[in-house]
């Protein structure tokens, strides 16, 4: 009798540059879930700030392991200058004027505007965590929202793969400009992530210098 091993094809290898903690461990949260497609295989890199992105970016994306690099960060408030930094330097890097709108995935004004759509149509005005902090509490019972790694941690306990689904719906009604308060293209990573593997193509074509 014939032993057949099976046959073990490689996934598909997706770099995402996160800003910082949130971004990171949010991430990290929805891969523990596995809401995404399991023909991917997500490395999850954080910066440590925005000042980073575009170097791990450019580090990530020349090494030559990942079939396509992303950065997953926030606006912050006007005038949003690191944020259109970031966007600048992304698209130096590749020599194509609208590579950043490519790649970067951003939640204005930030990153909790994103997370706190799987519990509520509430939208977050400023990236104040002071401000921020009594949404917060209301639906996951962190006290005093800081950022601190406590705190998110705990946050991210609150969020799971029904309310992925949740996110999903609210997230797609945002609108995708990033300059406007409230606005978030994250449901352009959602479908990516979720579906077949041609947007890579589609993406490195176009980052393709003229």
């Amino acid at each position: 009798m014939t032993n057949k091993l099976p046959k073990f094809q490689d996934k598909h290898k997706i770099c995402i540059i996160c800003e910082g903690n949130e971004e990171y461990e949010y991430l990290n949260r929805l891969k523990e879930l596995k809401v995404w497609n399991e023909q991917y295989d997500i490395s999850l890199v954080n910066a440590d700030g925005n000042g980073n992105i575009p170097a791990r970016y450019q580090d990530r994306f020349q090494n030559g392991t990942y079939e396509v690099v992303l950065v997953f960060c926030d606006t912050e408030k006007k005038p949003r200058e690191q944020y259109e930094d970031i966007k600048r330097k992304i698209n130096e890097f590749h020599d194509v004027d609208n590579a950043a709108s490519e790649v970067v995935i951003f939640g204005n004004p930030c990153t909790m505007q994103i997370i706190i759509k799987h519990w509520t149509d509430e939208n977050i005005k400023s990236p104040a965590k002071k401000v921020n902090a009594p949404l917060i509490e209301k639906y996951t019972g962190v006290e005093n929202y800081k950022g601190r790694a406590d705190q998110i941690k705990k946050i991210m306990e609150c969020v799971t793969a029904e309310n992925y689904e949740d996110m999903q719906q609210r997230v797609s009604k945002l609108g995708t400009d990033d300059s406007v308060n409230g606005s978030s293209n994250f449901c352009k990573l959602i479908k990516w992530l979720k579906g077949d593997d041609m947007w890579i193509y589609e993406i490195n074509k176009r980052l393709e210098t003229l």
